[in-house]
């Protein structure tokens, strides 16, 4: 079993940390490159540029939950959730109610 994840490529748990204007502030944010190539593709799946996506996001939970804590585990818990549904999509909407339910 544990070779299953010693065995990826380092690449992926690699850091980056890149620089975004978010609600017209300028702040970084330090993801591994696994969780960044995540989101692209999340991005170009929404046809938006990562810096759109990402800015979107954040006023969306802004206006839900009146603050953003700690928006680099929210883009982590994003991409997990994201990977999840990918992997099983016969769930279809079972998946969206179970996490709505966690709210």
């Amino acid at each position: 079993m544990c070779s299953l994840f010693a065995h990826q490529p380092q690449r992926d748990y690699e850091s980056q940390t890149r620089s975004l204007r978010i609600g017209g502030h300028c702040t970084s944010i330090r993801l591994e490159m696994s969780f960044w190539d995540t989101l692209e593709e999340i991005a170009a799946k929404e046809e938006m540029t990562l810096a759109k996506f990402l800015g979107k996001l954040y006023q969306e939970v802004l206006d839900h939950h009146g603050e953003v804590n700690n928006f680099a585990s929210l883009l982590r818990c994003s991409c997990l959730i994201y990977r999840s549904r990918a992997a099983a999509p016969e769930l279809g909407d079972r998946q969206t109610l179970v996490l709505d339910a966690a709210e």
